[in-house]
């Protein structure tokens, strides 16, 4: 995810060279990638808001069963106060007939620390402290990602790795440091996803440094089983790709999960310092940016 030509020891160089190698394509609301058909950029205003907030209702209400309340089912809009201050990543499929916004099939949304500070704080702290390293990290630029969903007949690899290149480019113009935020079991009953949540327990945690613990009113204990009998095969099976492709970059999972009764899910807390992203994930993603967007 840096470029293609720059060593791992020279990773916050290659970071703030983002804003000059990048700034135009912001300036201008130009693509960020494209791979085949699937074409990624921000969204340019409302109505591709309302779009992306189409296409979660579609996944998060309609497909996985999350409450709705009257105005979100009247609408057909997933929507809460953090839209109005998040950039909102799209996925086109410029293939569709139609008018382009009946052409997104997959987003994700975006919140700065700055702008999250100035206005309504992290969505993810209301589960999780997510605060407390913030200050602890005082000086690096923290991204939060959320919200993300991709229609069902495009839940491919290339489609991931379309977003990919877009987060890409955008944490390197931003200058990101660290990037966090919730992944999702589905389901409200943690224990049937004992083998994996026992895994991440006792496998991918943190530094102390950089923990995040889920908040003391919500936490429910990962640890549901004796580390020696998860199966490891069943452990990763039973983990959404969402979570394993965060694993695969080199996140770590914060402390406890939280149950959200509204979506209908099992929540744990990721979190993925850029510096500490495999060099081969870096050196494919940037090189790919470069790419596309010389």
């Amino acid at each position: 995810m840096r470029s293609a030509i720059l060593p791992r020891a020279d990773a916050a160089a290659g970071v703030a060279a983002g804003n000059l190698r990048f700034g135009h394509v912001f300036e201008r609301g130009l693509p960020l990638g494209r791979i085949g058909s699937l074409e990624v950029r921000l969204a340019r205003g409302p109505d591709e808001i309302a779009a992306a907030q189409e296409v979660r209702y579609r996944v998060f209400h309609e497909e996985l069963g999350a409450r709705s309340t009257a105005a979100a089912a009247l609408d057909r809009r997933d929507a809460d106060r953090f839209d109005d201050i998040c950039d909102h990543l799209l996925v086109f499929d410029t293939s569709l007939p139609g008018p382009e916004l009946s052409r997104v099939v997959g987003t994700y949304r975006l919140l700065r620390d700055e702008l999250a500070y100035a206005s309504s704080g992290f969505y993810s702290s209301d589960e999780f402290e997510l605060d407390s390293l913030v200050v602890r990290q005082r000086g690096r630029r923290f991204l939060e990602l959320g919200r993300s969903c991709v229609l069902p007949e495009y839940r491919s690899k290339r489609t991931i790795e379309a977003l990919w290149q877009g987060i890409w480019v955008y944490i390197s113009h931003h200058d990101i440091d660290v990037m966090v935020g919730c992944a999702s079991f589905h389901g409200t009953v943690p224990a049937a996803h004992a083998q994996a949540l026992t895994f991440l327990k006792h496998e991918c945690r943190p530094l102390p440094e950089w923990d995040v613990k889920a908040r003391r009113s919500r936490r429910v204990s990962m640890d549901l089983m004796p580390p020696e009998a998860v199966d490891l095969k069943v452990a990763l099976a039973g983990m959404p790709p969402l979570i394993k492709g965060y694993m695969r970059l080199g996140a770590k999972v914060g402390d406890g999960c939280v149950v959200d009764y509204d979506f209908g899910t099992t929540d744990v807390f990721m979190i993925l310092r850029v510096e500490s992203i495999s060099p081969r994930y870096i050196n494919y993603y940037g090189a790919e940016a470069e790419r596309f967007l010389a």
